[in-house]
């Protein structure tokens, strides 16, 4: 495919996804990054065609316009190799940011594509043309001695070839025709204002890629899972990886920003942030598989966002996401991009960061008690500022909030936050008592019990025989699956096994779940793009809650059932087992790529099934 003939709107699933725990690139099937943001998953793009034909993309492409691709992973690592096949012969191109060491402090970011032929002889084109600032900004690119430098504002970027570069004043391109053992290098660095560019050579970059490749089997080889469906707890990890910023040891949600849950609609977020609600998952599937490191960095992460919470009037001390530094992230439109395949607002930023959701209280103390009970322990000051944060949620957990769908419109009582905040009493309690620390646990016992009487109270709808979104409604909401997970009902309760039988009839088809009926659960997004109501976008079924049935189905001892329902789901992953937010319904991928929560919950779910096939 010649450079010039790429479509609109590749499928969002037809990407890999490279990185170097700091940042992340997207990789299409027909050789073009269309995503990159240079120095940190949430700065500005450099390459964004993926939103935008005109914000940036590096292509790498065979000009054989019936050339065939074929992507996947080198083995155990996330070096993606993408490989064409067109009449004339075989080449692949190899994608890797370079990793050499943990936590190094010597790292230099740098993206980069070798090219070697393999059979035959194929003619190929590389163009670059980067557009920083999320496509705002046309480069001046200048050439010193081969490498091709520009820069924007803090942005400084150099790009060295192992053959010769054709530079006009925004972009670089250059012709390959390459034959069988024959190989072509481009190395783009990221680098600090006046720090020297560093020119590639083969073997330099050898060296990089078979460091990369140690460092990333070195890491795989402490997971403890050896089940049935290895690969894809595999690569679940992996890809999981990709999403931590090492520096600070948050992991963001994606690292991408609106792609769309609907082709045309509305509903397009940015996920470049590291969500609380994330922390308890996290940090179990960190530790089920004995990832260690990983977990105790989320928890010194979220530590730290505790050490500095202040109380808001409205929000109370957490807020539910923040930037990599800790900071709020709030959202803005980027008008200047049309979206993808016509999806807007593109948003960066993120709104909920401005909204009351108290489940994010349970999943934050879950997260610490499995830490205290797997990991290292929380420390005296860790514990004081846990008290003080459950002790305000003590004294506001009837409030109405928006919920763990990040609801756009009236604020409601939500069973999820309720259920949520009798985990943070609950879990409190548990740590209080096997580590002997301090606390109030009259006061807690009194809230945790107050709280579940509510739900079984209010939250239990008899005619409709199930656990509803709301305190007297009889609308369902995917959210109550996680009942048993957390211990809150017994896997076996009548109530939990009818809750689950009303979800099977009204929310899942073909093992696909949607979060909530969207005609009935109004989340305040209309079609129109406003937050007052309306007709709301297409939803598609969540794949995180497709992954909480298959545990829902274990839990209930239907081990056929739930087998059976996860290898459906392993059918809608794309070609390198990674899955975006949601699946349409037409199977296609929707919404920002990839989902860390869509891969916890999948290596949640597997764990558990193989446990429970084994017992």
């Amino acid at each position: 495919m010649g450079s010039e003939d790429r479509p609109a709107g590749v499928p969002i699933a037809d990407h890999g996804l490279i990185g170097d725990l700091r940042t992340a690139a997207l990789v299409a099937t027909d050789g073009t990054i269309d995503w990159f943001c240079p120095g940190r998953f949430d700065a500005p793009s450099v390459f964004a065609s993926i939103l935008d034909p005109d914000a940036g993309s590096w292509r790498m492409s065979p000009d054989d316009a019936d050339a065939r691709s074929q992507q996947y992973y080198h083995p155990e690592t996330n070096i993606l190799v993408t490989r064409f096949m067109t009449e004339r012969g075989v080449v692949e191109v190899h994608d890797f940011m370079p990793v050499l060491r943990a936590h190094d402090p010597d790292h230099r970011q740098r993206l980069v594509r070798r090219v070697v032929g393999l059979r035959g002889s194929v003619d190929l084109t590389m163009s670059m043309a980067p557009r920083p600032d999320y496509g705002t900004t046309e480069p001046d690119l200048d050439v010193e001695d081969g490498v091709v430098r520009f820069a924007d504002g803090d942005v400084h970027l150099a790009l060295s070839s192992t053959v010769p570069l054709d530079v006009d004043d925004c972009s670089a391109s250059a012709r390959l025709a390459l034959r069988a053992g024959e190989s072509a290098l481009f190395v783009l660095e990221v680098l600090a204002p006046g720090q020297p560019a560093q020119a590639c050579g083969d073997t330099d970059v050898d060296d990089l890629f078979e460091a990369t490749a140690a460092f990333w089997r070195d890491w795989l080889s402490q997971s403890t899972y050896t089940g049935r469906w290895r690969e894809w707890v595999d690569r679940s990890a992996l890809t999981l990886k990709l999403l931590c910023h090492e520096p600070t040891g948050g992991i963001v949600a994606a690292p991408t920003t609106s792609l769309p849950e609907s082709i045309g609609g509305t509903r397009n977020w940015d996920y470049r942030y590291v969500w609380v609600r994330d922390a308890a998952f996290s940090v179990y599937a960190l530790l089920r598989l004995g990832f260690t490191d990983e977990a105790a960095s989320f928890v010194r992460f979220l530590s730290e966002r505790l050490g500095e919470a202040t109380d808001d009037e409205d929000l109370g001390p957490l807020r539910v996401l923040y930037d990599l530094d800790g900071g709020i992230p709030h959202e803005r439109e980027l008008d200047h991009l049309e979206g993808y395949r016509g999806s807007r607002p593109v948003r960066v930023g993120n709104g909920a960061v401005d909204q009351l959701q108290l489940d994010v209280y349970g999943e934050l103390v879950d997260s610490v008690y499995l830490f205290d009970k797997h990991g290292l322990g929380i420390s005296h000051d860790g514990w004081s500022d846990l008290r003080r944060i459950v002790g305000w949620l003590m004294d506001n957990w009837e409030r109405p909030d928006a919920g763990m769908w990040e609801i756009r419109g009236k604020a409601r009582t939500h069973t999820t936050s309720l259920v949520m905040s009798w985990v943070a009493a609950e879990r409190m309690m548990r740590v209080a008592r096997r580590r002997g620390l301090p606390g109030d646990l009259t006061e807690l016992a009194a809230t945790r019990d107050a709280i579940y009487e509510r739900v079984m109270d209010e939250c239990w709808n008899e005619e409709l025989g199930a656990f509803t979104a709301f305190p007297g409604s009889d609308v369902l909401d995917a959210g109550a699956l996680l009942m048993p997970m957390v211990k809150m009902v017994a896997p076996d309760d009548p109530r939990f096994l009818s809750t689950l039988a009303r979800i099977e009839e009204r929310l899942v088809s073909d093992s696909l779940v949607l979060r909530y009926d969207p005609e009935a659960f109004d989340d305040g997004v209309s079609a129109e793009g406003g937050v007052e109501g309306g007709m709301l976008d297409g939803e598609g079924t969540f794949s995180l809650c497709s992954f909480w049935y298959v545990e829902a189905l274990t839990r209930a001892g239907r081990l056929a059932d739930a087998r059976l329902a996860l290898e459906k789901m392993f059918t809608y992953a794309n070609h390198v087992g990674q899955y975006a937010e949601q699946v349409g319904l037409n199977g296609e991928q929707l919404g920002n790529f990839p989902q860390g929560f869509t891969h916890l919950s999948l290596i949640s779910a597997v764990i558990n099934l193989d446990r429970s096939l084994d017992a």
